[in-house]
């Protein structure tokens, strides 16, 4: 199998939409699982970061072991939204073919209300693999928009992420990797991917 790009956005997904992950506490995961969007104890003035990538997501919570991390919500969105974050985000790290100088780049930042970072992408043992994955911070207008009118559905992936977590601890790589979900490029327009530096 080839090395994906540099920076590639893949996902789970299909014409109109995509899944995105976040861990949290339990108080906030049962919540937002009962509304069917994220709610109060979630707070919304608080800039909340989605990942596409599965494993990046086991890594940051450590197959939703970590403390204030012990649920991961699988959060299905609509692709228009996940374009619109694009569309309004800067790089959290300043890079000067994207804007030119970097006071170009503080002004972006300080104006957009998300954030992107590509960091790297993670292998089934959570190593750092070469190709990256995106984060992508929401923040402001974009929390409203993210809970209020991107999010479809909300599933707790917390079982799925700690069985396979265990297989993996035990060396049943093959089977744990069949549990995966089945993430594929994700193409954006052409305008969003030279936004975002994507490959």
């Amino acid at each position: 199998m080839s090395e994906p790009p540099p920076r590639e956005v893949r996902a789970a997904h299909d014409e109109d939409t995509l899944v995105v992950y976040q861990a949290y506490t339990h108080q906030i995961a049962d919540a937002a699982l009962a509304a069917g969007t994220l709610v109060a104890p979630f707070k919304r003035e608080r800039m909340t970061w989605i990942k596409p990538s599965f494993l990046w997501m086991m890594y940051r919570c450590g197959w939703a072991t970590k403390p204030g991390q012990e649920r991961v919500l699988a959060i299905t969105i609509t692709r228009s939204g996940l374009e619109w974050s694009l569309r309004h985000a800067c790089l959290s790290d300043y890079e000067a073919a994207l804007y030119g100088s970097y006071e170009a780049w503080q002004e972006r930042k300080r104006t957009s209300p998300v954030r992107v970072q590509w960091d790297p992408d993670r292998s089934l043992e959570l190593e750092r693999l070469d190709h990256r994955a995106i984060q992508i911070g929401l923040s402001g207008d974009a929390v409203r928009r993210y809970v209020d009118e991107w999010t479809c559905a909300i599933a707790d992936v917390t079982p799925l992420a700690r069985e396979i977590g265990a297989l993996v601890g035990s060396g049943q790589r093959d089977a744990a990797r069949t549990m995966l979900p089945v993430e594929r490029r994700l193409e954006l327009p052409a305008d969003v991917a030279v936004l975002v530096g994507a490959s």
